[in-house]
């Protein structure tokens, strides 16, 4: 056979190669739209393993290196994610922490959606606009975020995961800044309170503003060269500015968790969550009668917090997330008794534990 004739083989193989990845993308885009039904996150990392560890079996028996397979199926994998098409909302520009929270639960393959409020990611995902929403509820040193459980309070979304975020601080300011003439800090409220030891030393007036990533593309847009940001390293690289010191916040311990959000919770995975909010009613031993329901089952509680109700002064909801699924039979007699057994009764959602 000629090299030309060999070469026409090649260009014959070539489009069955790329016509054959056109009709994998096609499934992966009906796969998307399936996940989107069931709420199911995009990022499936034990499948990921398991197709790439067939592709590693069939080149071995190929007689082809393994590696060299592998490395062209990632980059299809890849390819495969981003066709499935889900959109995340978020709060904050890009470069926020919230941004950062999508991209390690869902993986590089989302789009993302930026949002300027909490109560924007909200509707975002309420009107079908995008099919999850990511927003912070609580952090390991400034507790929790108000406005989110008031949301939930308000919205028909269910909690369908959560992701838990080490949050590295830095003082971010345009590259002609110096640290000592810094006069200005601006940053949203929750990454101040995270700083109040470094900021304190800095001498500086603390400017709040709506958001991190924020903070940093103004900097950059109005050229302040007397004031800093704090955001993360991510936020620095995107708009080009410098950062002056490195991981500010107060203890190596800031973490923040976000819940994941969609029409829909998850199905039960065996290692969940469920997140509740409810009233008790007005007469002694109320609270304690809830609460016994989960200790009498052996259910763990995770957290549990009172928030104004802000109908009536000094009356409150009570936000619990205990371990199981609504599904299970343990924790369902439980929700069935609360609902019962309480003024109001409403399910957040459950949903797989965060992995550590």
């Amino acid at each position: 056979m000629s090299l030309e004739d060999l070469r026409k083989k090649i260009d014959e193989t070539d489009a069955q190669i790329v016509r054959l990845i056109a009709a994998r993308m096609m499934i992966a885009q009906e796969i998307g739209r399936e996940k989107r039904k069931q709420g199911i996150q995009i990022e499936d990392t034990g499948r990921e393993r398991g197709v790439l560890e067939n592709i590693r079996h069939v080149a071995e028996e190929e007689k082809i290196n393994q590696q060299d397979i592998v490395n062209i199926y990632r980059q299809i994998v890849t390819l495969s994610k981003s066709a499935q098409g889900i959109e995340v909302a978020f709060q904050g520009e890009v470069g926020a922490y919230s941004e950062d929270a999508a991209l390690q639960f869902f993986g590089s393959s989302v789009h993302i959606r930026p949002c300027e409020s909490l109560d924007d990611v909200f509707k975002v995902v309420e009107r079908g606009e995008a099919s999850f929403g990511v927003v912070p509820v609580e952090n390991s040193l400034e507790g929790s975020i108000s406005l989110v459980y008031d949301l939930l309070l308000e919205s028909s979304l269910k909690v369908c995961g959560e992701t838990e975020l080490r949050v590295l601080h830095n003082l971010i300011a345009h590259p002609e800044a110096r640290l000592d003439l810094i006069k200005r800090v601006f940053s949203h409220p929750q990454a101040l309170g995270q700083c109040r030891t470094f900021l304190k030393r800095l001498g500086c007036e603390l400017v709040p503003t709506y958001d991190t990533a924020g903070s940093v593309k103004m900097i950059k847009e109005k050229g302040i060269t007397d004031g800093a940001a704090i955001a993360s390293a991510r936020a620095a690289q995107i708009y080009g500015m410098k950062i002056l010191a490195r991981e500010i916040e107060d203890t190596p311990n800031n973490f923040t968790r976000f819940f994941i959000l969609s029409k829909q919770d998850s199905p039960s995975t065996g290692n969940d969550k469920t997140s509740i909010v409810f009233s008790a009613r007005h007469r002694p031993g109320a609270l304690y009668e809830a609460l016994r329901e989960f200790a009498a089952r052996n259910i763990n509680l995770t957290k549990i917090e009172s928030r104004p109700t802000r109908q009536k002064p000094w009356e409150y909801n009570f936000y619990l997330d205990f371990e199981g699924h609504r599904e299970d039979k343990e924790p369902g007699e439980i929700l069935e008794a609360l609902e019962k057994n309480t003024l109001f009764f409403k399910v957040l959602g459950s949903y797989p534990k965060a992995r550590q």
